[in-house]
């Protein structure tokens, strides 16, 4: 889907459509999460052999900024978790971004309005 955003000069999203702009945000935002995540429980599964639900664990506290929780035995877990950790900072900063535009736009957009009301100063 295209997100498309109103230009300067037309008028501020109503609210409601606003809302539909900021939960459709939020879906899309979940997926790239989920979609992180399975990257990991998988990446976990394969390289360390560690269960789904260890696996799980480790994504997620990757993810989320923690550090992981089980050790790292073997090479190749080891450079995954040191890729798969690069890749989820990117993954937050990307989806907080993208969480935050619908808000940074409705509030820039808003204030070129207000600035075009008051008309050039001088």
């Amino acid at each position: 889907m295209k997100f498309r955003y109103e230009h300067r000069s037309e008028p501020l999203l109503p609210r409601h459509l606003f809302v539909r702009r900021v939960m459709w945000h939020l879906l899309v935002g979940a997926c790239i999460v989920l979609a992180a995540l399975g990257i990991g429980v998988v990446g976990y599964r394969v390289t360390e052999r560690l269960s789904w639900i260890d696996s799980l664990l480790n994504a997620s506290m990757i993810l989320g900024g923690m550090g992981e929780i089980a050790p790292l035995n073997t090479d190749a877990g080891k450079l995954f978790a040191s890729i798969y950790s690069l890749f989820a900072g990117m993954v937050f900063l990307v989806t907080v971004g993208f969480l935050m535009a619908p808000a940074v736009h409705r509030l820039l957009h808003k204030l070129h309005l207000e600035e075009e009301t008051k008309g050039p100063t001088g």
